[in-house]
Order: structure tokens, then C-alpha cells, then sequence
């Protein structure tokens, strides 16, 4: 098991986030947060402002290294 797919199943295990695996070819699997891993939200949200902060610091501007995403609205 790589890092990654390990790290997944043991948040799944934890109940942290939710597994949808979509019956389709290729193989489609997303993951979002459980109702108990809503819970760190806020923690999400303040290393997510950090990371921008860091990114502006090192890159000037977030622009030139973010790509265009809902998720970085």
C-alpha cells in the first residue's frame, strides 16, 4: 500500500472521511469529509490561510503557483 492510499484508509478507518467509489470505467474513487471530520473545519480553514500566506511569502504572488479551483476560492 503506498503513503497516500495508506493515509486514506486509515482517515476512512477513523471515520474521518467518506469513500465513494463510482461503478464505472476507469475506476472513479472520491473522498470527502464525514460529519466527524467537519469537526476540523476550522483547523482546515487556518492551515489553508497559512499555506496562502507562505505561498505569497515565498512566490510573491499565489496566482503564479495556485491553479484555478472551487477549492481555492
Amino acid at each position: 500500500m503506498t503513503g497516500l492510499t495508506q493515509q486514506l484508509g486509515e482517515l476512512e478507518e477513523d471515520g474521518v472521511i467518506n469513500r465513494i467509489v463510482y461503478n464505472q470505467v476507469p475506476h472513479k474513487v472520491e473522498y470527502d469529509l464525514s460529519e466527524y471530520g467537519q469537526s476540523l473545519q476550522g483547523i482546515l480553514d487556518s492551515l489553508c490561510a497559512w499555506e496562502e500566506n507562505h505561498i505569497v511569502k515565498v512566490y510573491g504572488d499565489k496566482t503564479d503557483v495556485l491553479e484555478v479551483s472551487v477549492l481555492n476560492e
